[in-house]
């Protein structure tokens, strides 16, 4: 049976940790090649569409902690708290892997980004799994810590925001179109990365109930790849759109 190897999960951490400033120093002035920042002159081949990339990129991170969680012997059950923690990721990810695909109508998507997103997926999904499966000891009262309740609202608040941020999206392209336009209603009234800011929240609020280094780790990731891409989004929709709300932030409500 699989061990807890504390140092393994301190180095897998930091090795995220030093992911996540790599990206920021990539993408902080020139935004990932797909979507509405791809190259026009970019040509077709080497793409899979849309649905299906993202089917198969985010797969692995639903699969490999139930995979951890099904090698375990005896399996953990308890405490409570650690079970929840263990659920709210992997339910993230049934959504992103099961969910959303299927109703997404994105632009075919680069295999080479699908390929290094998977592997991310692979290396986060064990990173999280083998630490809440393996390694987190909580006490039997976790879930009414502070942490735990305020981490847990914080994540629910942000699935709400990423989800709803989706639909509205969603709903500005008819069957077929490929065109952008602006995004209206809900968070998107304050920020151009109405769905990343959720995507934030959710991540952080999952770090503070969690504790951990790998969630902690996992939520500045998460900061330093998609808070840039709102900002390349932000600067997109203000040069393409004469109309454009001027009030809009690129990602914090009032502030950026």
């Amino acid at each position: 049976s699989m061990q807890c190897f504390p140092s393994l999960v301190l180095a897998l951490s930091s090795l995220l940790g030093a992911l996540a400033l790599l990206q920021l120093s990539l993408y902080l002035r020139v935004p990932s090649r797909y979507g509405k920042h791809e190259e026009r002159l970019c040509r077709p081949r080497g793409r899979l569409p849309a649905r299906c990339a993202w089917f198969l990129q985010e797969l692995p991170s639903f699969l490999v902690p139930a995979l951890l969680l099904a090698l375990r012997s005896p399996p953990r059950l308890e405490p409570l708290g650690c079970r929840l923690l263990c659920c709210l990721f992997c339910w993230h990810y049934f959504y992103r892997t099961f969910i959303y695909p299927f109703f997404t109508r994105g632009r075919p998507f680069p295999l080479q980004l699908l390929f290094f997103g998977t592997l991310f997926c692979i290396y986060n999904g064990f990173l999280q799994g083998y630490y809440l499966i393996y390694c987190a000891e909580y006490p039997n009262d976790w879930c009414t810590d502070i942490r735990f309740t305020s981490g847990l609202l914080l994540f629910l608040l942000g699935m709400g925001i990423n989800i709803h941020s989706d639909l509205l999206l969603r709903q500005l392209r008819k069957p077929g179109e490929v065109t952008y336009k602006i995004p209206q209603g809900g968070l998107f009234t304050y920020v151009s990365g109405a769905n990343y800011f959720g995507e934030i929240v959710e991540w952080f609020g999952f770090a503070i109930a969690t504790w951990s280094p790998p969630a902690f780790a996992f939520a500045f990731f998460t900061l330093c790849c998609i808070g840039p891409r709102a900002y390349h989004h932000h600067r997109y929709y203000l040069k393409t759109f004469t109309d454009y709300p001027k009030s809009r932030k690129a990602l914090i409500p009032f502030v950026f």
